[in-house]
C-alpha cells in the first residue's frame, strides 16, 4: 500500500474489464488481499465507487460496483489507483508500519546524526530492506532488522539505525 498526498491509501490498480457487466479487475496493491472481503466503498480517481460484490480470480480480485455497469465504463478505469481513506487501511500489529510510512522518513544513527532518508523499502522474503539515499548523494542498504533498525517514530519522522551492529556481525 502506498499513500498519496490526499491522505488516501493505494490498495490496487484497475486493469482490463472482466466479463460484459462492468466487473472491474484489480491488481491488489496491498499486503493484505483480504481487505477487499470487507471493502464497501472504494475511491477510483476522485469518485466513490460502492462495492456491491468481491471475488478472486487467479492473481487478481474482481469488483462489482453499482456505479459501473458495463464493460465500456469498467474499461475507462482502466490503469487507474483504487484508493480507501487512511482510516479504513487495515490494523497492523504492534510493531508493525506501512511501507508508505516508512518511506520519507529521516535516518539517523545512534547519535542523532543524520544519514539520508528512505527512499524504497524492497521486500525481500526474509526481512524488508530499506534503501536509503545518504546525505552525500549515495545510496545505502540498511536490512529491517531489530538489531539493526533500534527505533521508529512516525510521528516524528525519522528511524534510529545501529550500523556498527550490523557490520560487526559481517565480520564475524
Amino acid at each position: 500500500m502506498r499513500s498519496v498526498a490526499d491522505g488516501r491509501v493505494v490498495i490496487g490498480k484497475a486493469g482490463a474489464p472482466h466479463g460484459l457487466r462492468g466487473e472491474v479487475r484489480v491488481i491488489p496493491l496491498t499486503d493484505f488481499p483480504e481487505r477487499f472481503e470487507s471493502l464497501r466503498e472504494v475511491f477510483i480517481g476522485e469518485r466513490v465507487f460502492h462495492v456491491e460484490h468481491v471475488h478472486y480470480h487467479r492473481q487478481f480480485v474482481l469488483l462489482t460496483l453499482a456505479e459501473c455497469t458495463s464493460r465500456e465504463a469498467a474499461a475507462k478505469l482502466t490503469g487507474e489507483l483504487l484508493r480507501v481513506a487512511r482510516e479504513d487501511a487495515a490494523p497492523l500489529a504492534e510493531g508493525e508500519f506501512y511501507t508508505f510510512d516508512i518511506i520519507g522518513l529521516a535516518v539517523l544513527d545512534m547519535a542523532g546524526e543524520r544519514l539520508g532518508e528512505v527512499t524504497n523499502v524492497l521486500k525481500t522474503g526474509s526481512n524488508d530492506v530499506y534503501v536509503v539515499k545518504k546525505t552525500d548523494g549515495a545510496e545505502l542498504l540498511v536490512p529491517a532488522l531489530k538489531k539493526v533498525v533500534r527505533e521508529i517514530d512516525i510521528a516524528g519522522g525519522f528511524l534510529r539505525v545501529d550500523l556498527q551492529e550490523e557490520l560487526e556481525d559481517r565480520a564475524d
